[in-house]
């Protein structure tokens, strides 16, 4: 079998144009994404940009599912090679604070920095950042879920509480790492969270 060479340059272009527009995202918002902006940083042709994705909507839901990838590769991933349990549930914590503390996107967590944006404004897109924020939470939830049926943490905790709780901690260090320079943010984040988990240790 052989691959047809123009299919590859078209993922390979594809990729280059998401890896750059969730950088741009990141620090100045999904509405700062344009095909003509893209074409130009990425000298390719604007019709090719358009080509891939046909609107600037349709590229702003790409970057989504995009980011959410990433996510997925540099925070759940690593957790799951964890077992079920605490374990797993301190390595979704750390590995959140790590993926901010480290910019994997520049502006910080991508999700922290575009939901904002489309909070209060209906559509596709604001839909698309509700479903994955919707996701990371249910996730949590169920990892602490995982703790308790294992005698790992007390069950008496409702675990979407402790998850809007968890992730509270982490996007608080995420907004004073960036907005107020603050170094020590991101340990102070994990002292709180060892801090809530030694408390319902069983």
């Amino acid at each position: 079998m052989t691959t047809d060479g123009r299919l590859v340059r078209g993922d390979h272009t594809r990729r280059r144009i998401l890896s750059r527009a969730m950088d741009i995202a990141s620090l100045e918002g999904l509405e700062a994404l344009s095909i003509g902006r893209l074409a130009t940083e990425l000298k390719v042709s604007k019709s090719g940009v358009f080509a891939h994705f046909g609107s600037k909507e349709e590229l702003q839901l790409a970057v989504i599912r995009a980011a959410k990838a990433v996510f997925a590769s540099r925070v759940v991933e690593p957790a799951f090679a964890e077992a079920p349990g605490r374990r797993r549930l301190e390595a979704l914590c750390d590995g959140w604070l790590t993926y901010s503390e480290r910019r994997v996107f520049p502006g910080g967590c991508f999700f922290f920095s575009v939901g904002a944006e489309f909070d209060a404004r209906p559509g596709r897109v604001r839909d698309a950042l509700a479903d994955a924020r919707r996701e990371w939470l249910a996730l949590y939830a169920q990892t602490i879920r995982d703790a308790q049926q294992l005698g790992e943490l007390d069950d008496s905790v409702n675990p979407a509480q402790l998850a809007f709780e968890l992730d509270a901690f982490a996007t608080a260090a995420n907004s004073a790492a960036l907005l107020l320079d603050d170094s020590t943010a991101y340990a102070r984040s994990r002292c709180a969270i060892r801090t809530r988990l030694a408390a319902l240790k069983t």
